[in-house]
């Protein structure tokens, strides 16, 4: 799907300064002078494919990622077609830049490098009047809504209002990676105040400096959001992201049932690795039964992953409790026991007759689990014990060091091959290098959302979809390992390539899509070629003709 050549009225500097609509030099001479650009643009007329090339040569001069993090930001803020024609092309390359493990400095440093207004900032002082907040973003159809509160962003803790740089970030895979109208994504920050004092004092912070709204207010708060959404975007899909722990799992469950929604950290996550680990089955050729999966963390993934293995389990033909007892998380106090009185809710269906084990190695020598799952963003936390010991516990030791960003790696790629004797079955959170060992190169991929919920946000809107459901994250995951080829399994790679992104998220689309007709979640009637149907969706940033 291509944007029409509606320019509503705009000309000249107006025109050149809507994002939407510019194509900067790339306006024809016909159009200069039909749209009152004559005088406002180099004379010289360069077509997309040369201005392309202009900005990663631009891009490519620059050393420091948040560096050019902000140039692509300045390119977005000033011709939209144009920064998703440079991502999609070069994906492998700027989708680091654009999210992880990038974004986490950018929402650092948000308030320091703020420019220019994108997207909707929702105060506390905001209480009684959000449908108004909301009514003032220009676009009416708004399909998808990216939103948190910067409580825990990635593994970086409270950023308060600097965690917009997420949801941002967010709908630009939607874009990128599934062809989601970028007119049609709106991402929200729910700016209740923050705990963290460091960004209280920051003379250049951007949010409410106060402590965050707790308990029914912020209830309430949330409450308002979510009735103001369905009554000025009805129909919209509410995408939950990096919301702490405690609220997470609560407002998924208040929400589900009532709207259009879900939360990426708890779902999204969970369907990538399990996406991966049916890839990792597929070189080790044991079955999904004969698995043991330990977990460094108990927080919204490692809850998350644990749930979706639980339902691949039963699928397996296991019943539900021995589906959950091949699922153990390991957190600060140790492993998560059934004698253990200070669980969260969240935790305690993974809580098993165990002995106490008070640190992850003690957990591996005693559990001998077949898969170990880093979700704590506890850097270096998968020591060299701890590898070694999988290795010499299983033939292929699944090793997932998934938390972002980089910093916050349970181990790199290279020590989990070399520990192992290039063994490890790898995947991570964050990009790692190809690794040369003993002669065979290992190429590890990311087990990246971005797999997920671009395709998981299309096939939903796709059909208008009226609920999103857990079958759909486990439609996505299956249909992504089917996307990885023999090659790739024999270069290490659980992943398919980055590259080809866009039509593993058509193909994540179709299925989610199947699902919500076989479900009677559908609002609309099927066509008769589904998965053609999903595709015609798709946005491609080629500038129109306004001639």
């Amino acid at each position: 799907m291509m944007r029409s050549g509606s320019l509503a009225g705009l000309t000249g500097v107006a025109l050149l300064r809507d994002p939407a609509l510019n194509k900067g030099t790339a306006f024809t001479d016909v159009e200069r002078d039909k749209l009152g650009l004559r005088g406002l643009l180099p004379p010289h007329v360069a077509d997309q494919e040369e201005q392309v090339g202009r900005v990663l040569e631009n891009i490519r001069k620059l050393r420091e990622p948040l560096n050019k993090y902000v140039l692509l930001e300045s390119l977005q803020d000033r011709n939209e077609t144009l920064f998703y024609r440079v991502v999609i092309d070069n994906i492998d390359e700027m989708l680091p830049i654009i999210y992880t493990p990038t974004v986490g400095l950018a929402c650092q440093q948000f308030g320091h490098i703020y420019r220019r207004p994108r997207g909707i900032f929702v105060s506390r002082r905001d209480r009684g009047r959000i449908d108004q907040v909301l009514r003032n973003w220009p676009h009416r159809e708004v399909s998808m809504i990216v939103v948190t509160d910067g409580e825990r962003i990635l593994g970086l803790g409270d950023l308060g209002a600097n965690g917009m740089g997420i949801p941002i970030g967010k709908l630009s895979l939607y874009t990128a990676c599934a062809g989601i109208d970028p007119a049609g994504c709106l991402p929200v920050m729910l700016d209740v105040g923050t705990n963290n004092e460091t960004l209280r004092n920051d003379p250049l912070y951007v949010g409410v400096r106060e402590p965050r709204l707790t308990g029914a207010d912020y209830d309430e708060f949330v409450e308002e959001f979510v009735d103001a959404t369905q009554e000025v975007f009805p129909g919209v899909v509410v995408q939950f992201e990096d919301f702490a722990n405690h609220n997470a799992f609560r407002l998924l469950e208040k929400y589900r049932d009532r709207i259009c929604t879900f939360n990426d950290d708890i779902q999204g996550t969970a369907a990538v690795a399990v996406a991966g680990i049916f890839s990792a089955l597929r070189v080790t050729g044991r079955p999904i039964v004969a698995q043991r999966f330990l977990f460094l963390g108990a927080g919204e993934a490692a809850v998350g992953i644990s749930d979706l293995l639980t339902q691949a389990l039963r699928e397996a033909g296991l019943a539900e409790a021995d589906a959950r007892g091949r699922c153990f998380l390991v957190d600060p106090k140790g492993l998560v026991t059934a004698a253990r009185t200070d669980l969260n809710a969240h935790k305690r269906r993974y809580a098993h007759d165990h002995p106490p084990v008070a640190n992850f190695l003690d957990a591996v020598k005693a559990l001998k689990p077949t898969a170990i799952i880093g979700v704590a963003a506890m850097p270096g936390a998968f020591t060299r014990d701890v590898v070694e010991a999988m290795a010499a516990q299983n033939e292929r030791p699944i090793v997932f060091a998934l938390s972002n960003p980089t910093s916050k790696a349970e181990c790199t790629a290279e020590d989990a091959y070399r520990w192992s004797g290039g063994r490890a079955l790898f995947a991570s959170g964050s990009p790692f290098d190809p690794v040369v060992l003993d002669g065979r190169r290992h190429v590890p991929r990311q087990g990246n959302n971005s797999y997920i919920f671009p395709g998981v946000g299309l096939g939903v809107i796709a059909c208008h979809a009226a609920r999103v459901t857990d079958s759909m994250f486990m439609a996505s995951a299956r249909m992504l390992a089917e996307s990885v080829t023999e090659g790739d399994l024999a270069q290490g790679s659980l992943y398919p390539p980055l590259h080809s992104v866009r039509d593993v998220s058509a193909r994540i689309a179709t299925a989610v899509a199947e699902v919500a007709y076989r479900d009677g979640l559908a609002t609309i009637e099927r066509p008769a070629d589904l998965a053609s149907h999903v595709r015609a969706k798709m946005y491609d940033p080629r500038y129109p003709s306004y001639a």
